[in-house]
Formats: C-alpha cells, structure tokens, sequence
C-alpha cells in the first residue's frame, strides 16, 4: 500500500526508483503483479507514475509485461480453485455476470475486445478466464496485446507529466477518462443486454 500512495505522487516515485536503481524496478514490477491479482488496488496510478519514472515506452512495457504476469496468476488460480477464490475479490453477481465465457462460442474473439476497451473489468475478467478452455498461450496474447493500448495512454500522460508538458498530459489524461467512462458504459450496457 504505500507503493500505491507513492504511485499517486509521481514526482516521489520517480526519485525513489532512481535511488533503489534494480531493486526498486523488481519492487515495482511486483507490485504491479499483485493489483492485478489482489484486484482491489487500482491499477492506474501505476501505469502514470511508471510513465513519469521510465519514459512512456518502457513504462508501458514494464507496466504490460507485470500485468501480463498478473493476469496469468489470476488466470491460473481462477483454473485451480473456480469461483471460490474469486468470491474473496468480487461479489457473486459480477461472478455471475462472467457466465457468458464459458456459454459463448465466440468468446476469445469477445474477451480480446473487451481486454482492448478502457474501463472493462479485465482483472474480473482474468479469473473468470480461468473457469474456460482457454489455452495459456491465448490467454498471454489476449492479454498482453489487449492491455497495451490503454497501458500507452496513461503511460503517455505520465510521461507528459514528467516532461512538464501540462497540456499534453491534460489531453491524454482526459482523453484516457473519456475511453474509459465511455468502455464502462458499453461494458454495462452489454451485460444488460447478456443479462436479458
């Protein structure tokens, strides 16, 4: 937790990764792992702050390749013990409203979609991967390519931030909002849709 506090003050985390030099890279990319496998701890702080401390693409990638590995530990946990683990993160109707990846015969195809759209539940979702066929290379494509767009986006912000460019982070920042207010709406409206 204090990771995430300092990931919220980006102008400190960038001097604490620049004095922790290799350690506090390995810190970082731990703690990017477990949000995603913890879920409850957010995701984006991380992905501005990687962006203010590295630079926007190699921010984008460090934060990418943690989550990948993230989203497999969910995944594999989600294969290992069902709904039982995900029922300690998520209440049973967002459980419940994962129903639709082991009923649809399009569901790679949807997961990719929804994995590329901000604001969907993907650490949700990553569990409920978990409870399909899925093969573990997909699922590290799926992932891995699904995530980066909106990864880049705060890490550009980030970034932009660092560069004292204020305007350019205010556009990305906004811009990365509206996708994902926007991807949320679509996101709910289709599980009403699933739903009925």
């Amino acid at each position: 937790m204090p990771l995430v506090d300092m990931a919220k003050e980006p102008e400190r985390f960038r001097v604490y990764m620049k004095n922790k030099g290799l350690f506090g890279l390995l810190i970082f990319f731990l703690a990017n792992v477990l949000q995603v496998v913890i879920a409850i701890i957010p995701g984006g702080p991380f992905e501005i702050a990687a962006g203010y401390a590295y630079g926007a693409l190699a921010g984008t990638l460090l934060c990418d390749a943690a989550m990948t590995v993230g989203s497999l530990i969910a995944f594999l946990l989600g294969r290992k013990f069902g709904r039982r683990i995900m029922e300690i993160f998520f209440s049973r109707e967002k459980i419940e409203s994962m129903k639709f990846l082991t009923t649809d015969q399009r569901s790679d195809k949807i997961i990719f979609i929804l994995f590329l759209v901000p604001g969907t539940p993907k650490d949700l979702i990553s569990y409920a991967v978990g409870l399909t066929d899925m093969s573990i290379p997909l699922w590290l494509f799926i992932t891995a390519v699904g995530r980066f767009p909106s990864i880049l986006l705060s890490a550009l912000s980030g970034s932009a931030l660092g560069a004292g460019k204020y305007e350019i982070f205010a556009a990305v920042f906004l811009l990365t909002i509206v996708l994902g207010a926007i991807g949320n709406r679509l996101y709910n409206k289709w599980q009403m849709k699933k739903g009925g």
